[in-house]
């Protein structure tokens, strides 16, 4: 029988989930539910076998919501139970310094997850809510807390550690936590077996991996720890993305408050929501940036500038960090599928030796592969992230060893 994991991402009014088969890697079943809570309809989405199903209905809250998907399991295939899974496991966007490895969804951890809230607002609450709606519905199945942050748990103190006040900094828990951290362990640890380096070799391995979609973060990996990321105590510091600002001066707020009147709710949403490719051009979109260049427009020309100049910055600081660079790794929506950007950022690298072969750069496709010539000083990859899989594979590391590392058991 297959061995699968069901993996749910809790969002605020939405949920993303799918069945990955642990043999596989592939994504058996998947789906969205969108619009919890609102005052209109909502909607459903069930993808499987080729067959997509879709429902509106209000749905007034996370249980109706997961209610309805594992009815769908049912209704439509493949029935949980016939599928072989094993586990279910929750992706959570923040885990602080509290929870440095996946954890068993317990009421304990639970309430650990909701109070590391105030680092990550919008989501520790909405991911512990679905975990515990999921630990009643699917109760004889375990339930692990994947953490996005955990992976860069490791990091150095003189790269996770900020210049601020000792005793502020410690009392309100302000430090660089990073984020995309399934996704940059996932991509970085599978490296090394992709290019055939031995587990020797790759203990000196020096990596960038570029995690650039609407939210974009860069991370520094040496033999497979990362060493430097770009996200901060929160997802805004960091590259320019879809709708953030990335690096700014914290000077910027103060002079927003004192000179716009804007208070921090305004604030937040500016950095947050209203800034970035879509504050620069009046897209978040890249596919649209592009567009707008190629009809001669400034404002998108200089911000996609501005775009490839904050990552070559990193990439330059970063390989200083590990004191040379072997692998550059794109991944995530903008650096799979956006040929022009990883272009305009390898012909920023040329003087270094970075030389990349634009046949196989323009080339779309699916499946892993090197963009660089093979004289190039740094070898160029195009590595699909699967957050879906890192977290099924994270969870089943906890059911292989019937317990976490926190003492709690199945």
């Amino acid at each position: 029988m297959a061995k699968t994991v069901l993996v749910i991402n809790s969002g605020s009014s939405s949920i993303k989930y799918q069945l990955v088969d642990l043999e596989s890697g592939e994504g058996i079943a998947s789906g969205i539910v969108e619009k919890i809570g609102e005052p209109i309809d909502g909607h459903y989405k069930y993808e499987y076998n080729g067959e997509k199903h879709e429902l509106d209905e209000k749905v007034e809250n996370h249980e109706q919501g997961l209610k309805r998907v594992l009815g769908f399991f049912e209704e439509y295939g493949p029935s949980l139970e016939e599928a072989g899974i094993i586990a279910v496991g929750h992706r959570v966007v923040q885990g602080g310094d509290t929870f440095p490895n996946p954890a068993l969804v317990t009421p304990d951890t639970t309430a650990k997850v909701e109070e590391l809230a105030v680092l990550a607002p919008l989501h520790n609450g909405p991911e512990a809510k679905g975990a515990r709606v999921m630990r009643e519905l699917l109760p004889e199945i375990p339930q692990v807390y994947v953490f996005d942050s955990s992976f860069f748990q490791q990091l150095p103190k003189a790269s996770s550690t900020y210049a601020l006040n000792k005793e502020v900094a410690d009392k309100y828990k302000i430090k660089r936590y990073g984020a995309h951290g399934t996704s940059h362990w996932f991509v970085s640890s599978q490296i090394p077996e992709f290019l055939g380096i031995d587990a020797e070799a790759a203990k000196g391995l020096k990596q960038i991996v570029l995690h650039i979609g609407n939210g974009a973060s860069a991370s520094a990996e040496l033999g497979g720890r990362p060493i430097e990321t770009s996200m901060g105590l929160t997802p805004l510091e960091g590259l320019v993305m879809g709708s953030r600002t990335g690096d700014i001066d914290p000077a910027a707020v103060f002079h927003l408050m004192r000179n716009a009147d804007m208070d921090v709710d305004e604030l937040d949403d500016l950095f947050n929501k209203k800034s970035g490719m879509m504050g620069m051009t009046g897209f978040g979109d890249m596919r649209e940036v592009h567009r707008l260049v190629a009809e001669g427009d400034e404002n998108a020309k200089l911000a996609l500038d501005i775009y490839v100049h904050r990552i070559v910055s990193y990439i330059g600081a970063y390989t200083a960090q590990l004191g040379g660079l072997d692998v550059l790794t794109f991944t995530a929506g903008v650096g799979e599928n956006d040929e022009i950007v990883r272009r305009m950022v390898c012909e920023k690298l040329a003087p270094f030796g970075v030389k990349l072969d634009n046949d196989k750069n323009d080339t779309r496709s699916k499946e892993p592969r090197i963009i660089s010539t093979p004289d190039s000083t740094v070898t160029v990859l195009v590595y699909p992230t699967n957050e879906e899989l890192a977290i099924a594979q994270r969870a089943n590391e906890i059911v292989t060893a019937g317990e976490d590392t926190y003492g709690n058991k199945i």
